[in-house]
């Protein structure tokens, strides 16, 4: 059973909420965090990205910078431009994107459902990135970010949640990027406890888009729970600042790939090997695939469907049988030798909110020599797959749209 508890959330003022507002701290590096950032001194980018405050050649996991987060949130809130509800209460977030509408539950999970397999993962996560946000989230004394999860639409309850937009939100606003976003908060004591109640109902929740700050959360509450004699379980620190969203809202883009050499081949060798696996087909535009097993590679100016052969991967086998499995187990890494996509240096991962135009920008710029755009990953793959308790291969799905952050945080004590 999934338990969820409602929390006191530390929030923008109202009239600041949009210029606080920012897009997660891993979707960018610092020198887009700091043109993000220009002429805004209340960008929550000054918490999450607090390298932007400091010298520019300043290495971003040292000690300096980890502090610098954590005086700009105090400073934030000295200030007023953050402030404290003064009880618990849960929240709903709305964001719309286009025709893309989805309604989350803001609450606080617990470390021992991530801990006992109650929340369900996907995903490795890279040692450097877990311990990054492991110093981050304990300088800050705070969850500044939300995880991103998702569960099996419950109607009932979804029902519930979509009743408590009827009132005037607490923030309503749209972004540079087109995706408007609404907040409300739940003070209601009977409605905060029939959610709670509504969620130890669902068996399992599942993480979309979060692995470090989940694994680092749990981390924090171990460091804590051994530095404290006095520890009951009930504290602050065992719980993490999550949204919650129903299955049927979710939407996952393709994550794509452009690697920067075809591994020390002349085009012809590289196309020779490809064929082998693939059958090959030149078409006159760019490709985004539209089914599974299906593949755009764009190469010289040129773009091409890639179908794999029917041998190139077991069918029956969840995870070899995923389209990100067969192009690196039939592509990348016996042609291209990118043999770990976690780690090597030539592959570079292009979400799919930027289109097959980044593709070929970045193919038609020379930074990259071949790029491959995929069909996405379906959040029911998803879910089969962490249900089995199996790994998805690295940057498998790219969920939009994605969550501002600075509109809740969940403090530790």
């Amino acid at each position: 059973m999934a338990f969820i508890k409602p929390f006191k959330a530390v929030r923008p003022k109202k009239e600041l909420a949009e210029k606080v507002a920012a897009l997660p701290y891993d979707v960018m590096n610092t020198d887009e965090a700091i043109e993000m950032a220009s002429g805004n001194a209340v960008s929550f980018l000054h918490i999450s990205r607090p390298e932007i405050d400091l010298p520019r050649d300043i290495d971003v996991h040292s000690d300096p910078v980890y502090v610098k987060g954590r005086d700009n949130l105090a400073k934030f809130l000295a200030e007023g431009v953050l402030l404290q509800d003064e009880t618990e209460r849960y929240y709903v977030y709305r964001q719309k994107m286009g025709n893309i509408t989805q309604t989350g539950l803001v609450v606080c999970a617990g470390v021992d459902d991530y801990q006992s397999g109650t929340i369900k993962k996907h995903e490795l996560t890279r040692a450097d990135k877990e311990e990054d946000r492991v110093k981050h989230i304990d300088a800050l004394n705070a969850n500044d970010e939300p995880v991103f999860y998702t569960y099996r639409n419950d109607p009932a309850l979804t029902a519930t949640i979509d009743q408590v937009t009827k009132a005037a939100p607490l923030y309503d606003f749209t972004t540079d990027d087109g995706v408007s976003h609404a907040l409300w908060d739940i003070a209601d004591p009977k409605l905060i406890d029939s959610l709670t109640k509504s969620f130890a109902a669902i068996p399992t929740l599942y993480v979309a888009d979060g692995h470090h700050r989940s694994a680092a959360a749990s981390r924090v509450r171990d460091l804590r729970k051994d530095a404290n004699p006095k520890h009951t379980g009930s504290e602050e620190y065992n719980y993490f600042l999550t949204v919650i969203f129903p299955d049927n809202e979710m939407t996952i883009m393709p994550y794509n790939r452009v690697v920067k050499d075809l591994n020390g081949r002349s085009v012809a060798e590289f196309m020779a090997r490809v064929g082998e696996r693939f059958e090959v087909t030149p078409v006159a535009g760019a490709v985004n695939p539209e089914e599974r097993h299906q593949f755009g590679m764009y190469l010289g100016g040129k773009w091409y469907v890639l179908t794999p052969r029917e041998d190139s991967f077991p069918e029956n086998d969840p995870v070899a049988s995923m389209d990100v499995s067969i192009l690196q187990d039939n592509l990348l890494s016996p042609v291209l030798g990118v043999r770990n996509p976690r780690t090597d240096q030539r592959i570079h991962f292009v979400g799919g909110i930027r289109g097959v135009e980044e593709l070929e920008r970045v193919v038609n710029s020379g930074e990259y020599m071949v790029a491959f755009s995929l069909f996405p990953t379906s959040i029911e793959e998803l879910m089969a797959l962490a249900d089995e308790d199996k790994i998805m291969p690295p940057k498998s799905t790219w969920f939009e749209p994605k969550l501002r952050s600075g509109l809740f945080i969940h403090l530790l004590d």
